[in-house]
């Protein structure tokens, strides 16, 4: 008799298997990864100045302006408060004398193209730009017409055109459709002989001889004289109420098991990778608040006189040179969200023109006129998709803008960053008290400037 072998099967194993072998290797693992982590590179190019007390005072010569410049609008109507804006009013008290001559104001829709005022006629209005975007556009010298100046809502032109006769030495458009509130000369003294206490404070404020550009306590000099004359005397007068800069804080408490923290503590510390993260977290969240914080915040603190408006809605070469002409003095460092940048970097192509790089700390980075462009992701996008683009001089020795923070802090784990044990609870929690404190200052507002209304694209 004779046996019988049986082939052998196709797809019998003979080795063993990859899925069986994984659990007796050991895997390589990363660290947590968190994509909310970005460069934070305003964090980098502020210089930090220790502040003692929670508080930074900026000491300045004393000047005359109130707010930001703007006239806010709402509704139909200005905001009576916001008239305290104009030079005439700035210190006049009485808010329901204000309320009524708010309400003198016309409303008056233009046309995308349509001409508000023009060149060479007699200033017959004061106007404030509710919604839209107006061009003011002057002759140079040779006859060529340039734009030189862009208003949004907010904006206004002449006040000085309400007290004296006065001739448009601009022609303003309409660039997109518009909606302006406008208070007519003959009006604005028709209600000034009706308001003997208002009348008295318009006298009073045309006889102190203040000029259009006074924004700030004069110092009296006298310069290229001859012979024995009468010098003049003077002193710098300060702001008898100076802002102060209170540290803000961000906090979290950060809660681990203990039996995490105990038994699935190798290979990565527990403890250490959530530690690590929240205090990323804290960081993005205080590199936002320096952008966008009503307080402190330098989107919110630049100075009216020095916001300029993208003249053609994307970022052009012409428009981050305007930008440098107001913070001419020892610009530091250009901020923008990275599609502004990149926005930009399409107009440059469009025009043949390619920005160099700069190295910053060992990273080559893009610039404009050897200033550093860098990247913010925290600087918002409207929902029309404009931004804006931030221009600053630094630290205290230039008068520019400065972070501030204290150091040396109770279990301080960075500096201005502490990170408190705050003991186990009876459900076996281990918490930890992270906190940073931080803010920042514009020494002078020159050393801030804004392009608003940068249109992104795609």
């Amino acid at each position: 008799m004779t046996d019988t072998v049986n082939p052998p099967q196709l797809d019998a194993r003979q080795s063993l298997s990859t899925q069986a072998a994984r659990n007796l290797a050991t895997t390589t693992k990363s660290v947590p990864q968190m994509q909310e982590i970005s460069s934070r590179w305003l964090l980098r190019a502020l210089p930090w100045v220790q502040v003692r007390g929670g508080a930074y005072r900026v000491n300045q010569r004393r000047t005359y302006t109130v707010g930001d410049g703007r006239i806010a609008v709402d509704g139909a109507r200005v905001v009576s408060g916001d008239l305290r804006e104009l030079a005439c009013l700035r210190e006049f008290a009485d808010d329901d004398t204000l309320a009524e001559l708010a309400g003198l104001f016309a409303e008056e829709q233009v046309s995308a193209g349509e001409t508000i005022v023009e060149w060479g006629h007699a200033e017959d209005r004061f106007v404030v730009v509710a919604h839209g975007r107006v061009e003011q556009r002057a002759a140079g010298r040779y006859g060529d017409e340039q734009v030189v100046g862009v208003l949004t809502g907010g904006d206004h032109f002449d006040q000085w055109g309400l007290l004296e006769e006065r001739i448009w030495d601009f022609t303003a458009t309409a660039a997109t459709a518009c909606t302006l509130l406008t208070l007519s000369r003959a009006e604005f003294q028709r209600f000034v002989e009706r308001n003997p206490v208002l009348q008295a404070h318009i006298e009073d404020f045309a006889g102190s001889g203040a000029r259009p550009d006074a924004d700030a306590a004069p110092i009296n000099l006298s310069a290229g004289h001859e012979g024995e004359v009468a010098l003049p005397g003077t002193y710098v007068d300060y702001e008898l109420h100076p802002r102060e800069y209170e540290l803000s804080v961000a906090q979290t408490v950060l809660k681990v098991h203990s039996r995490v923290a105990d038994l699935y503590n190798e290979p990565m510390d527990q403890v250490q990778q959530q530690l690590r993260l929240t205090i990323e977290a804290l960081r993005e969240r205080q590199e936002h608040e320096l952008v966008n914080n009503r307080s402190f915040g330098l989107l919110h603190n630049t100075a009216s006189s020095q916001r300029i408006h993208a003249r053609e809605g994307v970022p052009t070469p012409d428009d981050m040179d305007e930008l440098l002409s107001k913070v001419w003095k020892d610009p530091s460092v250009l901020i923008a969200h990275p599609r502004a940048i990149a926005a930009f970097g399409r107009e440059c192509n469009k025009r043949g023109i390619y920005p160099d790089t700069v190295d910053l700390g060992g990273h080559r980075v893009p610039s404009w006129r050897g200033i550093p462009l860098l990247p913010c992701g925290k600087i918002p996008i409207s929902e029309s998709r404009t931004t804006s683009i931030m221009l600053m001089r630094t630290g205290e020795e230039n008068q520019g803008v400065i972070g501030l923070n204290q150091v040396n802090l109770p279990d301080e784990f960075e500096p201005g960053l502490s990170v408190r044990f705050m003991g186990i609870d009876e459900r076996a929690l281990i918490s930890y008290l992270v906190t940073v404190y931080y803010s920042a200052a514009v020494l002078v507002p020159d050393a801030l400037a804004v392009l608003d209304d940068v249109q992104i694209g795609l």
